[in-house]
């Protein structure tokens, strides 16, 4: 995964997903899983590795058969899918930002894939060990003025779907992803404008559990200038209408939240128009 590790990789201006016919999901609201998502994963891994199978993803429960082949096809993507493709170089997010206004955000560092040692805030690292850790990817990106910097993750874990649907209840149930002591930590990468990006410099951040895939997205904000957070504030609540944070101010929960929902629905690119379907 990691950049010159000799794998082919194409770079895209502009992730598929966001035009007329498929506008970004509404933000402000915690993401709920689609069974859609399993299936286009797959398509996607399995065309890129031998363009043999082509095609949408199946819609069914999670338990019944072309489902559960989706699903554990999906858990393999860290390996298949070119590091391009997870993390594109420039992401558009349309409407993403405060008010509706666009973002656009440029890589500036792939972390090489690893387990999840270091990943999380203690609390966090236990809270996700019932779905164990398979493989983590993780990108740092900046906004277009350079003021913001965020890291996006993908952690896929060895759970079957029961599990992840157990760890998607608890996630709500409890609220784990608006705690401050269970926080993903920001991949901070030397000789970029991250650099200084460590764990007092965390201003948002956004935790989802997928219920179709192994896999939980998560990215964590904050100011370019490395400055200090006292008070770091989840996505969910900085872009609430009328939070007078200075996190929600900046928009941080929006870069947090804007950015991990088109990773998440980049693996589906290069897919047709599937049924989606709620949980």
């Amino acid at each position: 995964m990691a950049p010159g590790s000799g794998r082919p990789v194409v770079s895209f201006g502009e992730p598929e997903g966001y035009d007329e016919q498929a506008r970004p999901r509404p933000l402000g609201k915690r993401f709920r899983p689609r069974i859609a998502v399993a299936a286009a994963c797959v398509v996607l891994g399995v065309g890129l590795i031998g363009g043999a199978v082509t095609g949408s993803w199946l819609v069914g429960e999670p338990g019944e058969g072309g489902a559960r082949d989706t699903f554990a096809a999906a858990g393999s993507l860290w390996h298949g899918v070119p590091v391009d493709q997870l993390f594109p170089r420039t992401v558009i997010g349309k409407g993403a930002g405060p008010g509706g206004a666009d973002r656009i955000w440029t890589r500036i560092a792939v972390a090489p894939d690893s387990g999840c040692t270091g990943a999380f805030d203690p609390l966090l690292r236990k809270a996700l060990a019932p779905v164990g850790c398979r493989r983590l990817l993780r990108a740092t990106y900046t906004d277009a003025t350079q003021s913001y910097v965020t890291t996006v993750g993908l952690l896929f874990t060895d759970a079957d779907a029961t599990a992840m649907r157990s760890l998607d209840g608890r996630f709500s149930k409890e609220g784990l992803d608006r705690r401050t002591d269970l926080m993903p930590r920001p991949y901070a990468a030397k000789g970029t404008e991250a650099a200084g990006f460590g764990n007092d410099q965390r201003a948002s951040w956004t935790v989802s559990v997928l219920t179709d895939a192994p896999v939980v997205v998560y990215a964590v904000s904050g100011w370019a200038d490395h400055r200090t957070v006292d008070e770091p504030q989840p996505a969910e609540e900085a872009m609430e209408s009328g939070a007078t944070t200075a996190v929600a101010q900046a928009g941080l929960g929006h870069e947090a939240r804007g950015l991990a929902d088109r990773i998440e629905r980049a693996l589906r690119k290069n897919v047709g128009p599937a049924t989606e379907q709620s949980s």
